[in-house]
């Protein structure tokens, strides 16, 4: 589990054609990075808080509609500095294509070019990644996403601001405090001949 979140993590840290100059962002729709989640206790659905999945060392919990936004996550650390934010995840009230225009737009005159195409090839999702360094020295990516049909991911406009740095310091932490035992792994088995292919197991039925 700790390998599927150090991969995670990894994937954030990616090195990219180029880090935005402007001055890195740290908070949006009313939530910033760095605050604790215990600020915003009328903002957030307290019932809706979860661990996130193979990375035991963060949680996140729903946000209510405030204003221009619908909904969100937040994720927020629970090692280092047990429930600092690290992630901010928020859709907009305005789902439109012509919104997601206008909004590229203002994140291109704010914080200039993207740093890179996040989007698929046929943009069922149209995405751009900006990536920054803050004055702690902070990895800080800002996604910007329109999506229409990926059920994977929030449908209509989103906005996904994120400390990979807080993240990875979580993580050690975590590992720190919970190491994982060695493993003794068993003996490799004599190879044998090959078995014919059984595609009543392999093909969904």
């Amino acid at each position: 589990m700790k390998i599927m979140g150090f991969f995670l993590i990894t994937i954030g840290w990616i090195v990219i054609p180029c880090i935005c100059l402007a001055q890195a962002p740290h908070q949006v729709g009313g939530f910033a990075l760095g605050k604790n989640i215990s600020d915003y206790r009328e903002k957030i659905r307290p019932h809706s808080d979860l661990p996130i999945r193979h990375m035991e060392y963060l949680r996140e919990t729903e946000t209510r509609a405030t204003e221009g936004f619908q909904y969100g996550v937040v994720w927020y650390g629970t090692c280092s500095i047990p429930g600092r934010i690290v992630r901010i995840k928020l859709k907009y009230a305005d789902s439109s294509k012509r919104f997601f225009d206008t909004l590229l737009k203002e994140f291109n005159r704010r914080f200039g070019k993207p740093s890179e195409w996040r989007g698929d090839p046929f943009n069922v999702v149209i995405a751009w990644k900006w990536s920054f360094t803050d004055s702690e020295n902070h990895s800080i990516s800002l996604i910007l996403y329109h999506n229409t049909k990926d059920e994977e991911e929030k449908r209509g406009n989103v906005v996904k601001l994120t400390n990979w740095s807080r993240i990875d310091e979580e993580r050690l932490c975590f590992e720190k405090k919970h190491p994982e035992p060695e493993e003794e792994y068993p003996a490799r088995p004599e190879p044998r001949g090959r078995s014919p292919v059984d595609w009543e197991t392999l093909i969904p039925r």
